[in-house]
């Protein structure tokens, strides 16, 4: 098994003001320093767009990074509303969102748009968050591996890399629900990622490409699904709006990190 560094991802979703990103972002951005996890584990913050610079300014210099929620496949243009890569890359994002099942369901964004806007990430330097993931009715129809299967297939380029690209799975029926794939099942779903990738981008990429889970991962939770061989960190939702939860979930990462590479010797 490749080393594969940890990375945890706080979705901000739709919250915060000025003044709690601000303050949000320069306590997990202090905390992370003191850590010293830089080259052990990767972390970024993905604020909502008018306050993606509060949190640059906010988080400061160290290992723990800005992203966005989103953005456009196009450079520029006649899109109001829209926000393109390039934009995000230049005021200090390096990471960005495509594909959340959010943005599947409430904006009806296809597998084709979501491979579109990945493209865009790659154009302006960013890496590309890609989120798959079942919904409740299709977890209890027994479509969860079809339903995978096709989002990868569809939603991740055939430019990917492990330095531009990371996969989040993020079953649908778990996000913002309280509830919690099994370490178990969250590992197999994973684990088919990860063989679907081989599939499309050869063995060695599919073992070195870092493969998120997305479904309420917090810390009561998190050593147990990241102590999983194909789960290597987190796309975390609700937890990433408090500052302790978050460097915790950072904190198991750097656990887990530990216990790779000690295997790994």
């Amino acid at each position: 098994m490749a080393a594969r560094r940890p990375l945890i991802v706080g979705n901000w979703k739709m919250n915060t003001t000025p003044e709690i990103a601000r303050n949000l972002a320069n306590s997990i951005g202090g905390q992370v320093r003191e850590m010293d996890v830089d080259g052990v584990v990767d972390v970024c913050i993905c604020p909502p767009f008018p306050l993606i610079f509060t949190a640059v300014m906010g988080i400061g210099p160290g290992p723990a990074l800005v992203g966005a929620q989103d953005c456009h496949a196009n450079e520029s243009g006649a899109h109001t509303g829209d926000v393109a890569a390039e934009m995000l890359h230049a005021i200090g994002c390096r990471y960005v969102i495509v594909g959340h099942s959010e943005r599947r369901t409430d904006h009806h964004e296809t597998d084709d748009m979501v491979q579109a806007k990945a493209k865009a990430a790659y154009r302006a330097g960013l890496i590309a968050i890609i989120c798959v993931g079942e919904t409740e009715a299709e977890r209890d129809a027994g479509q969860t591996d079809a339903v995978v299967e096709k989002q990868v297939r569809g939603s991740v380029p055939a430019e990917a890399n492990t330095k531009n690209t990371v996969i989040a799975y993020e079953p649908v029926w778990a996000i913002g629900t309280g509830k919690t794939a099994s370490p178990a099942d969250a590992q197999a779903v994973h684990a088919l990622v990860r063989s679907i990738v081989s599939d499309t981008h050869g063995a060695k990429t599919a073992d070195a490409m870092r493969l998120l889970y997305g479904g309420s991962m917090k810390p009561e939770n998190a050593t147990e699904l990241l102590a999983e061989a194909d789960i290597d960190g987190g796309l975390i939702g609700g937890a990433s709006l408090k500052a302790d939860s978050f460097v915790s979930l950072v904190s198991a990462a750097a656990v887990r990190a530990g216990i790779q590479a000690a295997s790994d010797k």
